[in-house]
Parts: structure tokens; C-alpha cells; sequence
């Protein structure tokens, strides 16, 4: 069954590792027949949340910026993989920034029952990504039917461009893409 996915790629890196990843996923997502839509927060302006909720009443965010425009696009899809690069050992603020003013979702309601997630970090140690799945655990808990199906934890990159030599890396992304 095609679903529906949004790709959310967070990192304002040219060429960052974690969006290559991203790109991956989507080739391997839309091979096998899904409609896939790839963001990229490079050149999105995203304003910080004020917390004032007026979103829970009037469906979308007072501040008029590409947030609004992004969870729109949230709200239709089925589907919905983050990628990110891990600053500090968690996901980067743009992430965060979207997801919290993403809150008009909460009381609108959405469609995606499934996330997946796609790390990239200059820490090669295994477990770098559970403060950022911690995170995006939280955002799943305030959402019915909503489930993390998968992650991808890509570590030991120092630089743009380095997961380019990480072939598994890229297979990876690319199969995770083939099975949502």
C-alpha cells in the first residue's frame, strides 16, 4: 500500500551528512511506489514558539512563517522521517524549534501513525542517538497512534560529506526508505 511520507531534513549544512541520509531514505521510499515529499530546513524561516496556544483554537501557529506551511504538510502525511544531525548529544534546534511549533497538530489532529528518525554525529560511540529518539519519544506520547518504527544511527563523521565513504551507511538509509 503507497503511503504518503514526509521527509524533514534539519540540518542547515551544505552538504550534511544527515541529509544525504535523508536522500537516501527517499530514493528507497519511492522506488517502492510511496509519494514522497523531501523538506529541507535550509532555507525555511521557522520563528521560535511564543507558547501562547492560540494554535489549539485556530488550527495553525499565529506567527506567519514556513512553520505553518510544514505542518500542513505534516498533518496530510502518513508517514513523517526526521533527520538530523546531533549537536550536544541531541537533535538540533531546528528539530526542536519545528516540532514545538508543530503544536497546532495536537488539536487539529494528522494523519501520520508512523515516524523514523536518521542521526548523524561526529561520536562514533554506540547509543549517541537515545537523547534525540528521547525527544522525539516525547513528541509520539502526545499523539494517539503515532509509533517510532525505525531509526538510523550514524556515528564517526566528522565532516560534510564523510557518510559518501560509509557505504553501509547508505545502504541503510536506503533500505529503511524500501520498508516503510
Amino acid at each position: 500500500m503507497s503511503k504518503k511520507v514526509l521527509i524533514i531534513s534539519t540540518s542547515l549544512r551544505n552538504s550534511a551528512n544527515s541529509e544525504i541520509l535523508a536522500r537516501e531514505t527517499e530514493r528507497g521510499a519511492r522506488e517502492v511506489g510511496h509519494e514522497v515529499e523531501f523538506i529541507t530546513l535550509k532555507d525555511k524561516q521557522i520563528n521560535f514558539c511564543k507558547g501562547c496556544l492560540a494554535c489549539q483554537k485556530l488550527g495553525k501557529c499565529v506567527i506567519d512563517d514556513d512553520a505553518n506551511k510544514i505542518t500542513a504538510k505534516m498533518k496530510e502525511a502518513d508517514v513523517i522521517v526526521w533527520a538530523t544531525p546531533i549537536y550536544y548529544y541531541e537533535m538540533s534546534g531546528q528539530m526542536k524549534t519545528l516540532i514545538d511549533r508543530a503544536n497546532s497538530l495536537f488539536a487539529t489532529g494528522k494523519n501520520f501513525t508512523e515516524t523514523y528518525v536518521i542521526t548523524t554525529s561526529a561520536d562514533s560511540s554506540k547509543g549517541v542517538i537515545q537523547t534525540v529518539l528521547n525527544g522525539v519519544k516525547g513528541w509520539i506520547a502526545c499523539f494517539s497512534n503515532l509509533e517510532l518504527k525505525g531509526y538510523l544511527e550514524a556515528g564517526g563523521l566528522d565532516n560534510p560529506n564523510d557518510v559518501n565513504n560509509r557505504q553501509d551507511l547508505l545502504d541503510a538509509a536506503y533500505n529503511m526508505g524500501k520498508n516503510i
